[in-house]
């Protein structure tokens, strides 16, 4: 016999229809099989690369007699925190070897990069310190700043690192309600009342920034970045904080991501890299000094209070840097640019030639420098769903995940994609146009409803 539904059932689902109305319902959904994938974070396809899934199988095989000088680590489970029985000579090894790699002091791991940015950014900021954050900066550090015991936490507008031909930028900020440069931020906390404080140093400014932003996909200036800070925090009091989470693999030397690219590892303060994206594993690393290493040991608690990575992600990752680091990922990194371009560039030569409504569909106007292209439309879940139901995943976009009248259809490419797909991915785009515009002459303003009959139509 069911159970009664209780207060609490009746609240939630109250809230639950409220979201449904609004039509921001989140399920969960699986690929269908055969199903040309435009959707996953993997960028470089190595979870599907046979030499990778080889060298996996092979490290698993031979985990017994390769680990027996860590008798805890089993294949399954770690047994415990690392601060009990899950560490392991395996994982400082390999947080060594990683922070090699990328040119950086030392590293701790964590089982993700969002539990590497709750425990760095929940932890590290003291009483009086400052975060200064991108606006579209990930979830995971909103998260972390909420376990902040940090003074201030102050965004600036994404990707605006200078006020416009140089100008102050606050009376135009007051005036449209839109946020300041980093510039502007960093001069107004000179200026507030504990200004004094920041100018001497003794209060700590962080900087937090991602590599590539994952719903636009455009990469963060860091070079200006690092010259804003630094000239506005001449004590060395700015720490810049870069989440490399969508940026590894696929930029720099082998893959070791945007701030290598840009030679900028001795001026940013700490990195977060994640595994769960173009390296097609789990689990992500703080890199930083081996003090800040330490502090996190003692204070993370994304890190003191879970049970560590098990063997088994140790060796996915551990095979995924043998991978980029002997430079067999080039060809792959390689490739993805050159489809990355291509899919661009089919999808500009379909709304030139068509023209539809910018409200219906339209692309940013520089070409992307990451795998990742947003397609911004008033009709997102249509869409998707007419690209799904054509072979090919694809993901709606929609608020409160990006902001209200910036939904897209989000497209990641990668290197497994083939050029069929997306020639394919194109047509399928197109005749979704076709159905909205072409056969009713709509702007993109009608129903979801009415435009996906239109489309169907049109396939038939």
């Amino acid at each position: 016999m069911p159970k009664p539904s209780s207060h609490l059932d009746d609240v939630l689902a109250g809230l639950l229809a409220r979201r449904q109305s609004r039509n921001r319902l989140r399920r969960l959904t699986t690929v269908p099989p055969g199903t040309a994938d435009f959707s996953s974070n993997g960028y470089l396809s190595l979870s599907s690369h046979p030499d990778v899934r080889r060298a996996y199988l092979s490290r698993l095989q031979s985990h017994d007699a390769a680990d027996n000088n860590t008798p805890n680590l089993g294949l399954l489970g770690s047994g415990g925190s690392r601060l009990l029985d899950g560490n392991s000579v395996l994982a400082e090894s390999l947080e060594r070897r990683i922070a090699d790699f990328h040119h950086a002091a030392d590293g701790l791991l964590f089982n993700s990069a969002t539990e590497a940015n709750l425990g760095l950014f929940g932890c590290v900021p003291q009483p009086g310190d400052v975060v200064v954050y991108d606006e579209l900066i990930h979830a995971s550090v909103h998260d972390g700043l909420r376990l902040s015991r940090a003074g201030r936490r102050v965004p600036f507008a994404h990707n605006r690192v200078y006020d416009d031909r140089g100008k102050g930028n606050e009376k135009s900020a007051v005036a449209t309600k839109e946020l300041k440069s980093l510039e502007a931020v960093l001069r107004d906390l000179q200026e507030c009342s504990e200004g004094r404080l920041v100018r001497e140093g003794q209060r700590n400014v962080f900087v937090a920034v991602e590599g590539v932003y994952s719903m636009d996909g455009d990469l963060a200036h860091l070079v200006d970045i690092v010259e804003c800070v630094e000239r506005f925090l001449p004590r060395g009091n700015g720490y810049i904080i870069v989440d490399e989470a969508h940026s590894t693999g696929i930029f720099g030397d082998k893959g070791r991501g945007l701030v290598c690219e840009l030679g900028l590892e001795d001026r940013i303060w700490a990195r977060v890299h994640g595994f769960g994206k173009a390296m097609g594993c789990s689990g992500g690393i703080v890199l930083c000094s081996p003090t800040t290493r330490s502090y996190l040991i003692n204070y993370a608690r994304s890190l003191i209070y879970t049970t560590s990575l098990a063997f088994t992600s140790l060796a996915s990752i551990e095979v995924t840097y043998d991978f980029l680091a002997s430079g067999r990922a080039d060809p792959l990194i390689c490739h993805l640019r050159e489809i990355s371009s291509h899919a661009y560039n089919l999808i500009a030569s379909i709304l030139l030639r068509h023209h539809p409504s910018p409200i219906l569909l339209r692309l940013n106007a520089d070409k992307p420098k990451s795998p990742i292209i947003p397609l911004f439309t008033s009709h997102p879940r249509s869409l998707a769903q007419h690209c799904q139901q054509s072979g090919f995943m694809v993901r709606p976009i929609v608020a409160p995940t990006v902001p209200e009248g910036r939904e897209r259809v989000r497209i990641c490419l990668h290197a497994g994609n083939t050029f069929e797909e997306i020639e394919g991915l194109g047509r399928a785009v197109e005749a979704w146009v076709l159905g909205w515009e072409e056969i009713s002459g709509d702007t993109g303003r009608g129903s979801s409803a009415s435009g996906e009959a239109k489309v169907e139509k049109a396939r038939l």
